[in-house]
Formats: structure tokens, sequence, C-alpha cells
């Protein structure tokens, strides 16, 4: 059995994002604010992000991927552990606490990891913030001084091209991302020429989308999940309470500030949002030159959703649709997430919108 086209390689990408690999992945993240439990590969050459499931029937070996022991014809190899990995600053924290690899190129940090909606009334049911900082993987706050420095470190070791910082969400109208715009500035001061990507909800006062813009982050993730407001009450009781109007009116100036797509959020899969609706709602992003960024849910442990509401992932076969017709709509529009400076949608690893064309 050979697998030659990209209709295949479509197919086999969303294939193991649900079912999983069987790999020895070096790289590989556990909890957090969004997919995780995934071992870090190239499928391709793409990065990925692919659930390790030792049930999988989908082995990776010596660089190619089987299915029940059979070549399908694609190259998957994991990502090796990063020299930076093995440093820590003078007070003894590893840099592996401060910032991650995602993929093969991309450094990640949660530059403050907890949330006000963590409470079990609040929380988003996808996620799992502080269950990393419970377990000891992370710190709660990083300074600017520490992940310059981790930053600075992954550039000239392993050769970063680009990182994510992401927070979590705060008390103040500038709902996190004030921080965020303190680490951009001492991370381009140590490294001027990474690109960065930055994302928080949407603030309450606007011109903070300028101040990040101006701090040096090149791109922005102002993430919805859902354009369905039932599907957000549901899952996302708390963040729910901000307005699609407000992430409409934050994605528009974004889009001013920032350029057309270098602007992306997550549209989950899997949540019950009817299929129309949310390619529907992809449409309307992208008519805005926002990137939605198709991920499937994930079950995760220590998230509401897989361990109390036991919430399996979507159908292949609505992802592959989901995935398809989003893809086709991007490159109707010219819009690409390899074309973005930095960020998520540019990584890919987490979406097979990237396998698709999109």
């Amino acid at each position: 059995m050979t697998i030659t086209n990209n209709g295949g390689a479509l197919s086999t990408r969303v294939d193991i994002a649900i079912r999983g690999i069987r790999v020895a992945a070096p790289v590989h993240r556990e909890g957090g604010a969004g997919p995780s439990d995934d071992g870090h590969v190239l499928f391709q050459g793409m990065q990925s992000a692919i659930p390790v499931n030792q049930d999988s029937p989908y082995l990776v070996d010596d660089g190619k991927l089987l299915l029940d022991g059979e070549d399908t014809g694609l190259e998957v190899s994991p990502v090796s552990r990063p020299a930076f990995y093995d440093l820590a600053t003078a007070d003894g924290t590893p840099y592996e606490q401060i910032a991650r690899l995602h993929g093969a190129k991309v450094l990640a940090t949660t530059v403050v990891q907890t949330c006000i909606r963590y409470a079990e009334i609040e929380r988003c049911r996808f996620c799992s913030i502080e269950e990393s900082l419970a377990s000891g993987a992370t710190i709660a706050v990083k300074t600017p001084a520490m992940i310059a420095e981790v930053a600075e470190a992954a550039w000239r070791l392993d050769g970063i091209e680009q990182m994510v910082m992401t927070t979590g969400t705060s008390n103040g109208r500038d709902r996190g991302a004030t921080h965020l715009a303190r680490c951009v500035r001492a991370i381009k001061a140590a490294v001027p020429d990474l690109m960065i990507q930055v994302q928080c909800e949407p603030p309450a006062d606007l011109q903070t989308i300028t101040d990040l813009y101006e701090a040096g982050a090149r791109s922005i993730g102002i993430h919805v999940e859902s354009m369905d407001d039932d599907v957000r009450r549901h899952w996302m009781p708390g963040k729910s309470r901000v307005p699609l109007d407000e992430y409409r009116a934050a994605w528009r100036e974004a889009v001013r500030v920032f350029g057309r797509n270098q602007v992306s959020t997550y549209l989950l899969v899997g949540m019950g949002e009817d299929p129309d609706q949310l390619v529907a709602g992809a449409q309307e992003l992208i008519d805005m030159g926002v990137y939605p960024f198709v991920v499937p849910f994930r079950p995760i442990r220590g998230t509401l959703a897989t361990d109390v509401d036991r919430v399996p992932a979507p159908p292949r076969s609505v992802l592959h649709d989901v995935t398809l017709r989003v893809s086709q709509a991007l490159i109707a529009a010219g819009m690409r997430g390899s074309d973005q400076k930095a960020g998520c949608a540019a990584c890919g690893a987490c979406s097979a919108l990237q396998t698709a064309g999109g």
C-alpha cells in the first residue's frame, strides 16, 4: 500500500490526528492551555503535533509511516531534543520550564500560567493551563529577562525561527497583554530577528493591540474556539461572556495594525457545532483577513471535557470535511498559514490545514 497523492496525505494526516501514532518522541507536550499530549514530528517535512498512542495502528519506523505494518509512502520522523533543554538560569530554573520547543523550529511559552477563569464554573472545558503548573512542568510567571535568555539560547543553539507567546487571562482591562508586551520587548532586544506571535483575549482597550505591535510582535492570535454562542456558553462559560462582537472588533483592529493574514484564531472541531456553521464562521473570519486555525478537539487528561464529560475526539470524516473546505476557502482568498510571520498557523503543527494547502 503506497499513498502518494495530496488527498491521501490529507486523509492520513487527519487519521493520525485522531488515532495517534506509535513513536519515540523526544519533543512532546503534556498538559497546558491548548492541544497537548502530543509528540512533535515532521510529517512530509511539515511540523506536526500528533498524539502518541501505543494502541494506534500507525507506527513510525526509520523515517517511514507504517499502517498495520505496511508502508504508507509518507515520511515521518521525530523532532530531536533541543540543546537548550540542557541549560538552566542562574537561580537553577531549567530552561525547559520557561519555554518549550513546538514542532522543529518554534519556541513557545505561556508567560502567566494561571487564569482568572480556571475555577470549574468558569473554566474552558478543553483547557488544562494550570495542570502543567501543578505537575511542576513549568513556573507560574515568566519574567521578560528569563524568557529573553531562553530565546537567545534556543536561537543560537537550535536555530529556532519563530516564537509563540500566550498567557492566562488576568483581571486587568488588558487581559494579560501588558506583560506580553514587556516580554516581547525583552526578546527583541536579545534576538532582534526573531519573529514573534502573541496570543490573548480581546483587550478592553483596543490600543493594547497597537502596543503589542510596537513592542515587536508581528502576528497575533485572538482565539475564540467557536463562532456559535450556544457552543461557547457550554464549553467556555467564563470566556463566553466576552461577546462575539468584541472579538470581531478586536480582529478588525488587529488586521488594521498587523495586516491581513497576520491575525489568527482557533476553531475547534468536535465541540458539537454543526460543520456547515463552523465552515461559515471560518469564511466570515477569512473575509475579515483572519486565519481560522482549524484544530480537532482532543481528549486530554486534566480537562473537564475529558475527566468529567468524557467527550471523544471528533469523527475523522467530520474533521476531514471541515479541514478540506476551510483550506479551499483559504486558498481561494490567497491566505496560507506559511505566509504568517510567526504563530500557530505559521507553525501548522496542531492542524492538518497546511497538508491541504491552506
